[in-house]
């Protein structure tokens, strides 16, 4: 069964897509944790961070790169921003499928609350 970003990789399901190219695609979250909130998603179906091959240290590699450049398209590179990737479900990963959360556009809190 084919998940969520498969289906949007395959234009069976609608997107906000920012950026697409032979490996990657870039949409905006339709959740956004804030002002911009794009998921950076491989084209090549990795299900978690636990499943990357050595082999796809260029791919994993690019996914930061695009995520750079996106920051810099959407005007929030200076002020800073957030990469995240989840993994599993203790993690906070719900669709199994790599991606990268670029995450800004203002000040962001802590990244999880006090124990």
């Amino acid at each position: 069964m084919a998940t969520l970003f498969e289906r949007i990789i395959a234009g069976e399901l609608p997107a906000d897509v920012v950026y697409r190219d032979d490996e990657i695609i870039a949409f905006r979250d339709i959740h956004p944790r804030a002002p911009v909130h794009i998921l950076v998603v491989p084209h090549k179906p990795i299900p978690t961070a636990n499943d990357i091959a050595n082999d796809d240290a260029a791919l994993v590699g690019r996914l930061f790169v695009v995520a750079r450049d996106l920051a810099r398209r959407e005007g929030i590179a200076e002020d800073g921003y957030r990469l995240v990737i989840n993994c599993n479900r203790h993690g906070g990963q719900e669709v199994y499928h790599l991606h990268l959360h670029l995450i800004g556009g203002e000040p962001l809190g802590p990244m999880t609350g006090q124990r």
